[in-house]
């Protein structure tokens, strides 16, 4: 019987642990945190030895196969020995890709992927569709694949999770679009993080096809110098293209293989230019899967957008508390200020990931009135604003946060949670930042 070993104990691991049980391979989850109650529960009701609080080197490389956890660097001295020994390691999509046959809709990019995943996996359910949701967001794809039968998977990958597939092919890979993040991973080289993201077309063939935005520079020139066997559809704000989605004068048009669907952008559920972007993917992906012009109309006006992201919480005394915690890189925060129309209080701060904070510049001069610092280290965010913006300071607490936007904002004003940066300084995730920020709001 082979040996796999599961690195990581969250929702990844856990799941890639059950798929390895039932495949028959003699499974070992080892975690060097401790697990959730609901992990630890799971692995116990399917029989599979753990350990927590610390690895066994000599059991962990005496494996056949280790699935990784996204979450653990290439660089971890373990997972360098095991490379060095010639032991495959993989992520747990690519690992449940070897036993699932269904059709796989995949979306990455830094920004705009968990909404236009979560859009497509509702345009999917209400065109009445056997779909999961996975990968990044949702319930673990290899438990799904160990447990349930979907007919489709809609799932996000994130770029450490793509860093670790090989075999894995999607049939619609959708890239949103590429900025710098995480290049605290990617030895601080762009092209390194920008190769990750592009992972997501490996394999693919001239049936399958790849939704890219035509706006994006990146992705153009990445375009530019590679070749992909898959059909191309871009979708764009700037011009016209043959097949995919673009804007003219108010209405927002697809087509695909000569079938056409427009909808006028004022009637789609989710606002801002960046959502125009997340709306165009979804319909294109939605003529592809060959879902009603009826369905992807109904989906786009009715799609209620996602915890976290350019999230309304309350308006309390005239002002307006938007909830945007997955906003963790600078490119996101510069859409969320893009979006919003009144004089703002911005809450920055959290664990830097090299941000450069110049893309967000003219839009703070224009825009913001105050900052207001959630972090334990705010320097770079009082060097780079502080000639830009008349007012920053710094709190340690969601608590705190809020009651000082609460003194700088006037009837009128938003106060925006859009970070620019991961929050395991002072939270457990961005859930946890976005969740204490909204239950402070709600105790004003």
């Amino acid at each position: 019987m082979k040996k796999a070993v599961i690195l990581g104990g969250g929702e990844s691991g856990v799941g890639a642990a059950v798929l390895a049980k039932v495949q028959h391979f003699d499974t070992f989850l080892s975690d060097s945190g401790s697990l959730k109650e609901n992990f630890r529960s799971e692995l116990q009701k399917w029989d599979i030895p753990f350990e927590e609080g610390g690895h066994s080197a000599d059991r962990i490389l005496g494996a056949d196969l280790v699935i990784k956890s996204p979450g653990i660097p290439e660089t971890a001295p373990l997972v360098v020995k095991l490379h060095e020994q010639g032991t495959p390691v993989i992520s747990e999509i690519e690992f449940a890709g070897y036993y699932d046959t269904a059709k796989k809709i995949c979306i990455t990019g830094s920004n705009g992927k968990t909404t236009t995943t979560s859009l497509i996996y509702y345009l999917l359910q209400n065109a009445g569709l056997n779909v999961g949701l996975g990968g990044n967001i949702g319930k673990s794809y290899a438990m799904q694949v160990a447990t349930e039968k979907h007919d489709i998977y809609v799932l996000e990958l994130s770029s450490f999770q793509l860093d670790g597939m090989y075999d894995f092919k999607a049939d619609i890979a959708v890239l949103m679009n590429i900025t710098p993040d995480h290049l605290d991973r990617y030895d601080h080289c762009f092209q390194n993080y920008i190769n990750a993201k592009f992972r997501i077309t490996r394999n693919m063939r001239p049936e399958d096809c790849f939704i890219f935005c035509n706006d994006d520079e990146v992705t153009i020139g990445e375009l530019n110098k590679i070749v992909i066997q898959a059909q191309k559809l871009p979708f764009t704000q700037n011009g016209i293209v043959e097949e995919g989605a673009w804007l003219e004068d108010d209405r927002m048009r697809v087509r695909y293989q000569g079938d056409e669907f427009d909808i006028l952008v004022n009637e789609l559920s989710l606002e801002g230019r960046h959502n125009v972007y997340n709306s165009m993917a979804a319909a294109i992906t939605g003529k592809i899967m060959k879902v009603t012009n009826e369905t992807i109309r109904r989906s786009l006006t009715t799609f209620e957008g996602v915890e976290h992201r350019m999230e309304k919480v309350l308006s309390v005394g005239g002002v307006l508390y938007i909830n945007d915690s997955k906003a963790t890189n600078v490119n996101s925060t510069w859409y969320a200020l893009e979006s919003v129309q009144t004089p703002i209080v911005l809450i920055l701060g959290g664990t830097d990931k090299g941000n450069d904070y110049a893309p967000i510049a003219d839009l703070v001069r224009e825009k913001v009135k105050a900052i207001v610092c959630l972090g334990v280290d705010n320097k770079k965010i009082h060097d780079f604003f502080g000639s830009i913006v008349p007012t920053i300071c710094d709190t340690l607490s969601a608590g705190e946060c809020v009651q000082k936007c609460a003194e700088l904002a006037a009837p009128g004003d938003t106060v925006l949670l859009s970070p620019c940066c991961a929050s395991f300084d002072l939270f457990k995730n961005y859930e946890d930042r976005g969740r204490q920020f909204k239950e402070a709001v709600r105790k004003l």
